[in-house]
């Protein structure tokens, strides 16, 4: 990525807002049995591991702490973008937003838990 390309967009997904069900499960199981705790945390780490950034001219998708795996597209080459919302992460905010690319014409990249799926959209169009 060169010095002089802005970055539109870089967030990594949420916890609560995707998956609320389960994060207040994890959190009776702390009341409960203090269990909880280690599963909030492997899937927080996971969470703060994954980061999306858009900038004007790609899309760049890391994961990993120890190992870690980077999914870049060109915009040029964006083919189809699928965005998707349960009900509950429709009444949070949040969705999926899947990529596909010219090179493969299948999911390129895929991700969940980011904040107004459409306006990403949007932003992935421009």
């Amino acid at each position: 990525m060169t010095n002089q390309e802005e970055v539109l967009f870089e967030d990594h997904p949420k916890m609560f807002r995707n998956k609320p069900i389960i994060f207040i499960l994890f959190l009776i199981l702390i009341l409960a049995y203090g269990l909880g705790l280690v599963f909030l945390l492997i899937w927080y780490i996971k969470v703060k591991a994954t980061k999306l950034k858009i900038t004007e001219e790609r899309v760049e998708l890391r994961k990993g702490i120890l190992g870690k795996e980077t999914n870049e597209i060109y915009k040029e080459n964006i083919r189809n973008i699928t965005t998707s919302q349960s009900f509950v992460q429709r009444l949070m905010g949040v969705g999926a937003l899947t990529i596909s690319s010219a090179a493969t014409g299948e999911t390129e990249l895929s991700v969940s838990g980011f904040k107004e799926p459409e306006k990403l959209k949007e932003l992935l169009r421009k």
